[in-house]
């Protein structure tokens, strides 16, 4: 079924777009949901909390590109998955691998704030699309896809160090992009 389609039934507030959503999409939504939570059960109740906010978003959402919008509505119940769960740890120091990204901008709850996020996500994506190839997937599979470097240079056929290096110096130039667009990190 075409999401356009599956969209006019979440309109209609018709269950089977949530079955056509697992049908077509679950499974990215279980990969997605894998490389944060290690726990089976933890992955399923996060892509039943994705179709839980998937129903309660659209509408009056009408995302034009679906399955960009269940990846981050995936990838954002996993994060908030992971963090309950490790919540007890947190004396631990224990960190998303994310937050190598998430403390160069606040994560802030006022408006202003949320803006500033929005912004930062939007020049985030723009600077992606001026990365070379390598660049911009190693960058997307270690803080899109949460994947680990190690597992990176085995996609890449490369050394460790290559991706560690890389992605070192991507995120010094996203930083400096970032300033020079004037967010504040």
């Amino acid at each position: 079924m075409k999401d356009e389609k599956i969209i006019d039934l979440f309109f209609a507030r018709d269950e089977e777009a949530l079955r056509q959503i697992e049908n077509k999409y679950g499974s990215l939504c279980r990969y997605i949901a894998s490389n944060f939570l290690c726990l089976r059960e933890d992955r399923d109740e996060c892509v039943n909390d994705v179709m839980l906010a998937l129903w309660n978003s659209i509408p009056p959402a009408k995302p034009e590109n679906l399955p960009g919008y269940i990846s981050e509505v995936t990838r954002r119940q996993a994060v908030n998955k992971s963090r309950a769960n490790n919540a007890w740890k947190r004396g631990a120091q224990v960190q998303i691998v994310n937050e190598e990204l998430l403390s160069m901008l606040d994560d802030g709850t006022d408006l202003a704030e949320e803006y500033e996020s929005r912004r930062a996500g939007e020049l985030i994506s723009k600077f992606l699309r001026t990365l070379g190839d390598f660049e911009r997937r190693a960058f997307l599979m270690r803080y899109w896809f949460d994947m680990s470097p190690s597992e990176i240079a085995k996609q890449f056929s490369c050394g460790e160090s290559k991706i560690k290096m890389t992605l070192m110096r991507t995120r010094a130039k996203l930083a400096d992009y970032l300033r020079k667009e004037g967010i504040i990190l």
